[in-house]
């Protein structure tokens, strides 16, 4: 094979030299449109073939984009915000211009204000020291704000090329997507391949906006601060949301738990008489016990269904102490947020090592 091709799924150069290398074909006549077998048996078969390729592999290639004088579309996800984030964003992308949009707005309940969702991302953003151009709401699945979206990358592109980043799972190759069956008419057949496993797209992959200029969808960051990069590829789909999520309320008494599965807990140590709301997948199942029994509760392992391996007691997990004076998120990442209010109190969270716990403001 003399002529690059890419395969328009995932963005590898097709090879028919290694099966167990990335773009790999089985040896038979190339066209300039093809899906390599890793993308193939994804979409047909719903079957992922690992790669070799690392988080420093990704960052490679994102880092190339600082060489550029581009319009950067940086997506994050509403549902698991900070778990969206790129570290270090900024020193990879130079100084070319941000346009940011805060995906899976049908994950968030309808009640929630638009514009109250805009601010609190903006502010975010501010906090990073992140100053985007724009920040649009927008759902990729439901083409929300398509139109606006459409009309502000071609005003701040400035017949530039486009580049669209984010982390594993954010919502990339469907939006990409979605938007060229909007705009384009694009057969089914030559889309970005999609699917809920981190890593499907592997390198940059190209779609024409003019003669002159592209829109290149990258390969998602890897997340290793996510409870997503804890779990089983198997249990992905208890505890990544595909449709709006139902705040479910506990009435909390001092020294109660909360289990989320097998996955975190939550302790109430000290406070008042409490109401929280979860807003989690409604796959994921949300356990009450009081204190003194739930370290019991987890090691027994009787009723709890989604584990880690790797822990084998609750003590093998990292705890996180919070104090609690205003209206506030406990957000764990990759799995969901918690919504106290201002009554005063202390919580401690468990989770695996490595996965991000903070407070925040709250989202709802």
């Amino acid at each position: 094979m003399n002529k690059e091709i890419r395969c328009y799924g995932c963005g590898a150069i097709i090879q028919n030299n290694d099966q167990k290398k990335i773009g790999y074909v089985p040896k038979k006549t190339i066209d300039d449109q093809i899906l390599c077998q890793r993308c193939f048996q994804l979409r047909h078969y719903h079957q992922l073939n690992e790669t070799n390729l690392t988080k420093d592999d990704y960052l490679k290639i994102l880092q190339t984009i600082g060489d550029k004088d581009c319009l950067i579309v940086y997506i994050v996800d509403l549902f698991d915000f900070h778990a969206s984030l790129i570290q270090g964003l900024i020193r990879h992308i130079g100084g070319n211009d941000i346009y940011v949009l805060a995906n899976k707005r049908d994950i968030i309940p309808k009640s929630v204000n638009n514009t109250k969702l805009e601010h609190w991302v903006r502010r975010q953003f501010k906090n990073e020291a992140i100053h985007p151009v724009d920040v649009k709401i927008t759902s990729g699945l439901k083409k929300l704000n398509f139109d606006e979206i459409y009309e502000d990358i071609e005003k701040y592109r400035k017949n530039r090329d486009v580049y669209v980043v984010g982390v594993t799972n954010v919502g990339k190759s469907t939006f990409i997507n979605s938007l060229l069956k909007h705009y384009a008419d694009v057969n089914d057949r030559y889309l970005i391949t999609v699917s809920e496993f981190p890593g499907t797209t592997l390198d940059l992959i190209s779609i024409p906006l003019d003669e002159d200029t592209f829109l290149y969808d990258s390969p998602g960051i890897i997340n290793d601060y996510s409870m997503t990069h804890y779990v089983s590829l198997e249990d992905l789909q208890f505890i990544l949301p595909k449709s709006e999520i139902r705040p479910i309320n506990f009435q909390l008494h001092e020294k109660q738990s909360l289990y989320f599965s097998g996955l975190a807990r939550m302790d109430y140590i000290e406070g008042q008489f409490n109401s929280i709301t979860c807003y989690c997948s409604k796959h994921l199942q949300i356990h009450r016990t009081k204190m003194d029994n739930a370290d019991g509760l987890y090691n027994r392992h009787k009723t709890l269904k989604l584990e880690i391996n790797g822990i084998e007691t609750i003590d093998d997990m990292k705890k996180h102490e919070f104090l609690i004076k205003e209206n506030c998120d406990i957000y764990i990442a990759g799995l969901g947020f918690i919504k106290l209010n201002g009554k005063g109190g202390k919580i401690r969270v468990y989770a695996p090592k490595g996965v991000l716990v903070i407070k925040r403001e709250a989202l709802i």
